[in-house]
């Protein structure tokens, strides 16, 4: 996928209390990244990263991810015009998945036009040997129709 290559992991505890980032990428080569406002702390979107799009968020401030069902990188905002600034990116004590804060120019990170991609939350009372009882509801307001954002040409 990638061939930019982060420091090498070394010690569980230079990896878990140390000062250098050794992200450990999955068998895919794909590190988990949860992305959330900056001034909120709103969950934005979960997205995977490879070593090429994090270094290429680190050098252009602007978030980069791996796209799966496209099999390339993918800047947030290149087709909208939504893109999400790095603000600060933090990793968990393994650091295999990390959390980028961001300012989310244009206030839509969802492609179907919501603020953040988790609009929607399951009811109370959902039972999961009833699948008729695992209803989801809306649990916000689309800020913007996606026709309107990604115009096709």
């Amino acid at each position: 996928m990638s061939s930019y290559v982060f420091p090498a992991r070394t010690t569980n505890a230079e990896i878990e209390l140390g000062t250098l980032l050794q992200p450990k990428f999955g068998p895919d080569g794909l590190l988990p990244c949860i992305t959330t406002d900056h001034a909120t702390n709103e969950v934005l979107m979960f997205a995977f990263m490879n070593a090429e799009s994090l270094a290429h968020t680190l050098r252009t401030g602007k978030v980069t991810y791996w796209s799966r069902s496209r099999n390339k990188l993918w800047t947030k905002g290149e087709e909208s015009g939504n893109v999400q600034l790095v603000k600060e990116i933090l990793t968990d004590c393994d650091q295999d998945v990390i959390q980028i804060r961001v300012e989310n120019v244009g206030g839509v990170a969802c492609h179907n036009g919501y603020k953040s991609c988790f609009y929607r939350k399951l009811v109370d009372g959902a039972n999961p040997d009833d699948n008729a009882s695992l209803k989801l509801e809306f649990a916000a307001r689309r800020v913007v129709d996606p026709a309107i954002l990604y115009k096709k040409s």
